[in-house]
């Protein structure tokens, strides 16, 4: 097995994980998790009981 060999199989392992991934991100079952993710810096802290000083 040559060095061009494994550079081929590096690159179309690396191409499948990027499909697989998009695929992933895309899918509508994860669409609800990642819709409040997005809404996660938007809601409201409870207020500390003991602020910071600096």
């Amino acid at each position: 097995m040559d060095i061009n060999t494994l550079r081929i199989a590096v690159t179309l392992v690396s191409f499948v994980l990027f499909v697989g991934i998009v695929a992933w991100a895309w899918s509508r079952r994860r669409e609800s998790d990642f819709e409040a993710a997005a809404q996660l810096p938007f809601q409201d802290e409870a207020p500390s009981s003991n602020p910071r000083r600096d």
